[in-house]
């Protein structure tokens, strides 16, 4: 039985429901002639996210990204050495003394897997002689403009692993924004801090401070929302909580209510995926319909909301949307 089959056929109450009735809500909105938008919290690409979300973007279901300094570079560690990392199967039972020993011998984990610390520092060489160029040039990119240009180094490609696999790979291949709000909470973003601090780099101006890469972005969804005709606005699928989807909701309200561009579009469809608890501050304490009062969402867009594990049910409505 294939992916669709099974949810068509299973999945009929509670968050089952809401997920079948999520990837039937994407599905028609791009059949309508809409856009999408994803963004990625926590830390999807090790999580191998990259393997059906590299393949949507190649089936022209994703449209822009925002991610996590995280996700962004840990797409392209598991480019360069997925092969290395380590799993953990038994990441729940670690004692302090493990945990010693992993960071005694270079092993970054993540919840159950272990990133070396040496593809960390072969891709800061990278970055440093990028950045140092944008320096010298006076021109600030987007903290994913400099990964994926190191990303077309024949150098660099010549060490992939599994490139098909690679979201990133995907986005640049479809020429689609990706924009990296808090980049700075990232360790490609603390490489570029110390650069600083050591005075290897004469100023920040290399990559876009948060606030540019919001105009950023919301000149891009202008963009896409001009001449709509009959198709919806731009939707927004959100694989977890935090600032990364907080960060791009937000540009929406910016042009409504700062700008005052009053014939500016709300989001056309929103999926939310957590396991938090929006009780407890999981959401940023907001629901879909409270969205409405921040002048996000429109009474009519489509609202979903799976609260369940992003790492299963991404997966699940991207397999559906792809007909696996």
């Amino acid at each position: 039985m294939d992916v669709r089959t099974f949810i068509d056929t299973h999945y009929h109450h509670y968050n089952s429901r809401e997920v079948r009735r999520a990837a039937r809500g994407y599905e028609a909105h791009i059949a309508a002639g809409g856009k999408m938008f994803v963004t990625l919290a926590g830390a999807m690409s090790t999580a191998r996210i990259g393997r059906i979300l590299a393949r949507a973007i190649r089936a022209d279901l994703v449209h822009g990204i925002s991610c996590t300094g995280a996700n962004l570079e840990e797409d392209a560690f598991t480019l360069l050495a997925g092969s290395e990392y380590e799993e953990i199967t038994n990441w729940r039972a670690l004692s302090a003394e493990d945990e010693v020993a992993l960071y005694e011998r270079g092993m970054n984990r993540v919840t159950d897997s272990c990133i070396p610390e040496t593809v960390m520092r072969h891709m800061e060489r990278q970055l440093l002689e990028r950045w140092k160029a944008a320096s010298e040039e006076g021109r600030s990119y987007l903290p994913s403009e400099h990964m994926l240009a190191v990303l077309r180094d024949p150098t660099v490609i010549e060490h992939f692993e599994v490139p098909e696999d690679s979201w990133l790979l995907a986005a640049m291949e479809k020429n689609i924004p990706i924009y990296t709000p808090g980049w700075e909470d990232s360790t490609t973003g603390n490489m570029f801090a110390a650069a600083c601090y050591r005075g290897d780099l004469p100023h920040h101006r290399a990559t876009m401070t948060g606030t540019e890469q919001l105009v950023h972005l919301m000149k891009w969804y202008q963009a896409q929302t001009n001449d709509l005709g009959d198709a919806p606005s731009v939707g927004f699928f959100q694989v977890g909580g935090g600032i990364a989807g907080d960060f791009a909701i937000c540009a929406v309200p910016a042009l409504i209510q700062d700008l005052e561009f009053e014939k500016t579009p709300f989001w056309g469809y929103f999926c939310q995926i957590s396991d938090a608890v929006t009780s407890y501050g999981g959401y940023s304490g907001a629901p879909p319909n409270e969205k409405i009062t921040w002048g996000k969402l429109d009474i009519d867009t489509p609202k979903f909301m799976i609260e369940s594990d992003a790492t299963i049910v991404a997966p699940l409505i991207f397999a559906y949307l792809l007909k696996d």
